[in-house]
């Protein structure tokens, strides 16, 4: 029998002779030429520029007021008492007053804000049981070691949800009313349900569920968390599908926000009812706050945010200055560099006097 000849030597480790290990597939190399390259930064600073102008012209359509009520009105006295830290997890009732000057038009949504409240924390984040969430039933009753030392209660008891972020979660109530120029008052109803992506709502939170059970039940053996108010399974006394850990104002607080200065959606206008068929009417508004939330340990401020939206989004104008700026820039570099070759020539020959 034969035996094959193994190469050896430099000659192992020459590349086959095809056109592709040897470089000598065709190509197409641009010249980049004044005629090419001037037209295409004044063509994209010409884009720029009109994208800049048409989003910000579309943020200008947005209609929105920010209210702080960290200590405003009869909401002072509820932040002079939080100060004390006897009276932590006490609810306080106050009012706040505000007119609106235009009427909104179209859908209206109102947001709750906080300041200087930092959720992009590393082991803030981590601070949670993605599988207890889940509605696994063993993580239920053994919240992951992450949650700690939100993961068990006083009692003994596991706590569910577990974790910092559930249990920071912002409780301040909202109850609108709305006063004509006519004196006439009406309560100003929101959709609360349904405000949560569809992903989150049906697929990334979900209840335990055993066979014959009630939710109570089902959470029998657990304890809500340090500073919550109420159970889980009573986050909704007024919609009973809405409770455990599918609550909505649980999962839009369990997405946690990138920057410490952000808002969170509360509710959309309910516009089946007069007067708010078109919209948020003028006149004079009064919010009936349920103040529980504290906001002087870490010195953050709370806000009500009502706006409208359009294709675009909020009232950000980020983007539409991002786009003028470098409309700017590209038009800056296009007219240097179309004043040298003006000057040097087309054919490169001032270059070399």
């Amino acid at each position: 029998m034969g035996t094959a000849k193994v190469k050896s030597g430099p000659l192992a480790r020459r590349p086959d002779n095809s056109a592709f290990k040897q470089q000598r597939l065709p190509a197409w190399s641009p010249m980049l030429t004044a005629n090419t390259v001037l037209p295409f930064f004044y063509f994209m600073a010409l884009i720029c520029m009109l994208l800049g102008v048409w989003l910000l012209l579309t943020v200008q359509t947005i209609q929105e007021i920010k209210l702080d009520y960290t200590e405003v009105g009869t909401c002072n006295e509820c932040f002079e008492m939080l100060k004390n830290v006897s009276n932590a997890g006490k609810s306080c009732p106050c009012k706040v007053e505000f007119d609106v000057d235009k009427a909104f038009k179209g859908d209206v949504f109102f947001y709750y804000g906080l300041r200087n409240f930092h959720q992009n924390l590393r082991r803030y984040m981590d601070s949670r049981d993605d599988g207890q969430m889940v509605g696994r039933i063993q993580n239920l009753k053994n919240p992951s070691t992450y949650c700690k030392p939100f993961n068990i209660g006083k009692d003994g008891l596991p706590i569910a949800p577990c974790g910092a972020v559930a249990n920071s979660i912002f409780n301040d109530t909202f109850k609108f009313t709305y006063r004509s120029p006519s004196n006439v008052e009406a309560p100003v109803r929101l959709l609360r349900r349904g405000i949560t992506w569809y992903t989150d709502k049906n697929i990334k939170y979900r209840n335990p569920k055993i066979d014959n059970l009630t939710l109570a039940e089902v959470f029998q053996g657990t304890t809500q968390p340090p500073y919550w108010h109420k159970p889980v399974y009573e986050l909704d006394p007024l919609e009973p599908d809405d409770n455990g850990f599918i609550n909505d104002d649980l999962i839009i607080w369990m997405r946690e926000a990138a920057f410490p200065n952000f808002k969170k959606l509360y509710g959309v206008l309910y516009r089946a009812d007069n007067p708010f068929i078109d919209g948020l009417p003028e006149g004079r508004y009064t919010i009936d706050i349920s103040y529980n939330f504290p906001v002087q340990y870490f010195r953050g401020r709370k806000e009500v945010v009502l706006t409208t939206l359009t294709w675009f989004g909020g009232q950000n104008h980020f983007l539409p200055i991002a786009y003028l700026v470098t409309s700017s820039l590209l038009l800056l570099i296009a007219v240097t560099l179309t004043t040298v070759w003006w000057k040097f020539g087309k054919d490169g020959k001032n270059m070399e006097e």
